[in-house]
């Protein structure tokens, strides 16, 4: 299975929404930190979910023959 998720462009995406809600005038200061604390919150436990899903089994690969 291929997994092409990045997690980094992920948060530019939502932060960007952030922003730009923020610049229409959607979010004030407070709400804006708000979400961007619940933002980077989310984003550190996507990423400690990520970390090491995948791992190579032991034995003999193809290079040792």
């Amino acid at each position: 299975m291929t997994y092409n998720f990045d997690p980094d462009r992920w948060l530019a995406a939502h932060r960007a929404a952030l922003e730009a809600r923020r610049d229409r005038g959607e979010l004030d200061a407070a709400a804006f930190d708000s979400a961007s604390a619940e933002l980077e919150r989310r984003y550190e436990e996507l990423v400690a979910r990520l970390d090491g899903t995948y791992v190579i089994p032991a034995g003999k690969s193809a290079a040792d023959e």
